[in-house]
Order: structure tokens, then sequence, then C-alpha cells
């Protein structure tokens, strides 16, 4: 058989650059140790499987060292106070399908006469975070207490990704690459991005996070499109990367969430419960560590006793973490996969015959039958 000459140096970019270890690829690829050795070289098939399963573009296989990858959009995110070195394969395919689907949608909507948006990039640094964030809420048409109308916090975080959708923003949540459940994305590398546009903004928020951690992401992404910046973060520990826009977002994610206001007015009946920071959570539908925070900021207590609780907060984050439950309905996970706003564009293109269905396809991520049946969970 024909093999493929690649250069070692190349293969073990692709594998580390995957977050896969060597003993899980080499179970489907058993000369890969010899491949990165430069001992032997693989077949066109199985270079083809190889890039697969490392969420490599092929062509990138073929070049003679490894590329110098970074992020299409700004990185803020840290790990243990510094910039991580390099994105992961699943981090940059899914920012780039991403890209992908809004360019698709901001042509969809210019043909279509739509306007841009009016709100995209109509605050600066110099705003002040309390008249931002009630502009967000007057723009989502969110009262003070919203959030407490809400049983669950999944409710919430519908309730607030539905406003989102309604003002023409594009939301996505999801926490695998595309439809792959094999393919994990990982909250500790990013909890989020926004693409930013005045026609087709868009938001990512990875679904792996726990639901009310992505209740503050929303709101962080928020305050980046009424910024005008784009960009891809995690925020360890809720401590924002060392830039004026991440923790001007960061302040105006929090007052969009739980109002300076109004937390002064609950705070002396909460801090009397038992566990008033989960008390808080409940009512406003955030993490126990957002409110927290919030709670600090507005000097409601120390900053030793911010850091106590972190300090149980994280540890019971990870007993916790592996308990939390997988899979569910395929079709309603597609309606944050794919976005209510997003699919519908799309679906009614190909009904109409602006869009092939292959293409439909390839946007959605969704074949044959299975795109039908997300029409009609769709109401289309």
């Amino acid at each position: 058989m024909n093999k493929v000459a690649v250069k070692p140096s190349v293969v073990r970019w692709a594998r580390e650059r995957s977050g896969k270890d060597m003993a899980d690829l080499a179970k489907r690829f058993p000369k890969l140790p010899q491949w990165e050795g430069g001992e032997a070289q693989p077949t066109f098939k199985q270079l083809e499987r190889f890039a697969k399963a490392t969420l490599t573009p092929l062509g990138a296989l073929f070049l003679e060292e490894p590329p110098d990858e970074k992020l299409p959009v700004a990185d803020f995110r840290t790990l243990k106070g510094r910039q991580p070195a390099r994105p992961s394969a699943a981090l940059m395919t899914t920012v780039q399908h991403m890209q992908r689907r809004q360019e698709w949608m901001r042509e969809y909507l210019i043909e279509a006469g739509e306007e841009p948006l009016a709100f995209v990039g109509t605050v600066t640094l110099a705003s002040s975070r309390v008249d931002a964030a009630n502009t967000i809420r007057r723009t989502l048409g969110v009262d003070d207490g919203w959030a407490s109308t809400h049983p669950t916090w999944s409710a919430a975080l519908l309730g607030l990704r539905r406003a989102v959708e309604e003002i023409g923003v594009l939301v996505v949540v999801n926490g695998v690459v595309e439809n792959n459940t094999r393919q994990k994305l990982d909250p500790e590398e990013f909890r989020g991005f926004v693409l930013c546009d005045d026609y087709a903004p868009l938001i990512f928020i990875n679904g792996a996070d726990s639901t009310s951690a992505q209740m503050f992401t929303l709101a962080h992404e928020l305050a980046h499109l009424w910024l005008g910046t784009g960009g891809v973060f995690n925020l360890v520990d809720l401590q924002p990367y060392d830039d004026d826009v991440e923790r001007f977002c960061n302040e105006v994610a929090a007052e969009v969430l739980i109002p300076g206001d109004e937390l002064d007015g609950c705070w002396p009946s909460v801090a009397k419960s038992a566990e008033p920071f989960q008390a808080l959570a409940r009512r406003f539908k955030v993490s126990p560590l957002v409110a927290a925070r919030r709670v600090l900021d507005r000097q409601l207590m120390t900053r030793d006793d911010f850091y106590d609780f972190l300090g149980q907060y994280a540890a019971d984050e990870r007993r916790s973490s592996a308990q939390r439950p997988s899979g569910g309905n395929f079709y309603n996970a597609q309606q944050g996969r794919v976005g209510r706003r997003f699919g519908s564009a799309v679906i009614r293109a190909a009904r109409e015959g602006r869009l092939l269905y292959r293409d439909a396809y390839r946007l959605t991520g969704l074949h044959g039958r299975s795109f039908d049946q997300f029409a009609q969970t769709l109401g289309l």
C-alpha cells in the first residue's frame, strides 16, 4: 500500500492539539508512536481517519512543520493567571463552525433587506456599568425580579435565551463538537465566546458547564455585544482576564443578573439564612459563586470570607461535576445546538429554494429525517 510522507512533528502536533493521549489514539492507530518517531508512515486512508479523530484539517497534515495556530477572535482565557498557549482542536473547530453559520446568516439577512441591529457597540468602557446593564435589560424586556418568577435555573436560562434571540442574536448552547458526543468541550478551557456583528451577532455557550454558570456566560457575552467586541473566555474562579474589556463585561453581567439595588434590599434578611449565597442563587438563578462575588463587590462581606467560601465551593463543584446527568431528548438538544433563530432561517431558506438542502444539512449538522424532525420541533 502507498504510504504518505508526513512529518513526525506535524503528527505529534495534531495528536497534542486534539487533547487525546497517546494510549487512547494508539488503540485506533497502533503505529502512531512509529509515525511520531519517523519510523513508519501512514497510508492515505489512515491519515484521513487520523485527521477526523483529531479534528485536524487534512491539508494541515501535509505541512512541513506545525502551523502557528491562533484563535480568529480575541483570546481572553486564563489558566492559573496565564493565557493558555494553544487552543484545543475542539475549540478551534467550534469557533470556525460558528463563523460559517454567522457568515451565512449575515448574507441571508442583508439579502432579505434587514437593517443592522441598533444596540451593537452602543456603550463604551467609560459608560456607567449600571446604565449599561439597565440598557441591556430594557432591550431584552426583562424587569427586576424576572429570574425569581422561573421555577428552575434551566427555565430561567431558557427564558433569557429566548429573549436574547428575539432581539436578533444567534444563541448556541452545546457541550460537544457539533453533534459528536465523543468530542467533549471543556469548560475549564472556555465557557463561551461571542462573534460580534451588527447583523448576525452570535453567542456560544459551553453546554458542558453548569446551568447557573451558563447564565453568567450569556450575560457576559451580551455586555461584549453592547461594547461591540468579540472574544472567548473561561473566567477561572470568576476572575476575568487582565483586560479592561473583560473587567467591564464582568461588572455589567453581574449588574444585569443581580441588580445592586435589589441585592442591597434583600441582603439583610438573606444574610441570616444558613446558606445565604445559595439562597441568592435560587432567587436570581445564578451560581452561588456569582452571588458571593456580587456580595463582595457590594462590600457586604470581607475578602477573607469570600475566599473561604470560594475554597469550599470549588471542592463541592469537583465532587458534583462527575454526577451531572448527560443525554436527554436529541431534538430538544438541537434547539440549543442549532438555535431557534438560526435553525428557522435555514429551514425557511431551504424550503424556498434559496439554499440547497445539502448546504442546510452542513450548516445545522442535521441530515434527512433528522433535519425534518427538527423543523417540526420548531413548529415549521
